[in-house]
């Protein structure tokens, strides 16, 4: 079989052999809480990959507990992973993280690995896809963290919301304060760091 171009490392129409570069990195963020407490998760030169930082993960999870033993959680947009990881390593027993862009889906893989994070499962998908499609009442704690030149949080928001369970909480990240929460949603706290604005919904118990 005639091998195609790139074949054995070469482009055939040239001479030169064909450089496949390594990912570039950010940096890294390190878990501030639970069994994985300083281990450190990656962050890849990618578009729109903007890490929740460090001040508003502590303030989340003052808000959230730092035990969440038996929740189920969703990050809709997880990039680093920093937020899905954070909550397995403060004991969620299922931790569901939806990104589209392939090399972080590798990376987040390689987390999975490296940290033996069986409640982790990684779905390389489009979240906004996704979301209306998933079954209902599914998750204690939505994350949803879009990049924020994309102007995707508010139609995630509302695509997320039907998702948590009766006393479950919403939580968005956004460049801008959302006016409103999803139906049946209330909330339950937020606050401003940087360009960051931080809102925890909570949905109502039904009646």
């Amino acid at each position: 079989m005639k091998a195609g171009p790139g074949a054995h490392g070469h482009d055939p129409k040239s001479t030169r052999p064909v450089i496949k570069r390594a990912t570039k990195h950010l940096g890294e963020v390190r878990l501030i809480g639970g069994l994985w407490k300083r281990s450190k998760l990656p962050v890849a030169d990618r578009p729109g990959l903007r890490p929740t930082p460090d001040r508003v993960r502590e303030t989340l999870f003052n808000w959230l507990g730092q035990d969440l033993t038996g929740w189920r959680v969703l990050d809709a947009f997880a990039g680093s992973g920093a937020l899905g990881f954070e909550a397995a390593s403060r004991g969620a027993t299922e931790v569901q993280l939806l990104e589209r862009d392939g090399v972080l889906v590798d990376s987040l893989l390689a987390v999975k690995l490296r940290l033996a994070a069986a409640a982790i499962s990684v779905l390389r998908v489009d979240a906004l896809s996704w979301m209306p499609r998933a079954p209902a009442d599914r998750f204690e704690l939505v994350f949803v963290d879009p990049p924020f030149d994309a102007g995707l949080a508010p139609a995630a928001a509302t695509a997320a919301g039907r998702l948590v369970v009766p006393g479950g909480y919403l939580y968005v990240e956004s460049d801008v304060l959302l006016p409103a929460p999803p139906a049946g949603h209330t909330l339950f706290r937020q606050f401003k760091a940087g360009a960051v604005h931080a809102q925890l919904w909570q949905r109502e118990l039904a009646t």
